[in-house]
């Protein structure tokens, strides 16, 4: 019998028992700045899936996520024994991780809602500078019609 509920009980507290160990028990310095994002775990419990963010040494530096991907995978079997004594569960699921990109992706969409503002305002600033071509009203009104002047 599937209980989704339960799966994402358990990947909440996989989740927090990955990201404590990983802050404070695990001495890799390729972790110093991994951040888990998110947990899911299959329906079955057996796979646990752990998406992580990676951060630069200050705001300039460039992460470095080929370490960080190595650092984890040398982890791995030390944070999946964390998994089952922090869990209590008759199966302890396999961990995997996974790169997060939705920051990347946000980013990326934050730029692109940043330009379509700013092309907004280039096409109203050109339209509350721009002249009519002709006449200020080229439309016909009643007035024209019945005095004839315009035809």
């Amino acid at each position: 019998m599937v209980d989704s509920a339960r799966a994402a009980r358990l990947a909440k507290r996989i989740s927090s028992i990955v990201a404590s160990a990983i802050g404070s028990e695990i001495k890799d310095p390729r972790l110093a700045h991994v951040t888990i994002t998110d947990a899911r775990v299959t329906n079955d419990l057996h796979d646990a899936t752990l998406y992580y963010t990676v951060m630069g040494e200050s705001i300039d530096a460039e992460p470095d996520f080929e370490a960080a991907a190595a650092g984890l995978a040398k982890a791995t079997g030390i944070l999946r024994s964390k998994v089952g004594a922090g869990t209590g569960v008759r199966f302890t699921p396999t961990l995997t991780f996974v790169l997060d990109t939705v920051p990347d992706a946000a980013r990326h969409m934050e730029e692109l809602v940043a330009r379509a503002r700013a092309n907004d305002e280039l096409v109203a600033r050109q339209a509350r500078e721009a002249t009519p071509a002709g006449e200020a009203d080229p439309y016909r009104t009643r007035e024209d019609d019945e005095d004839g002047s315009r035809e």
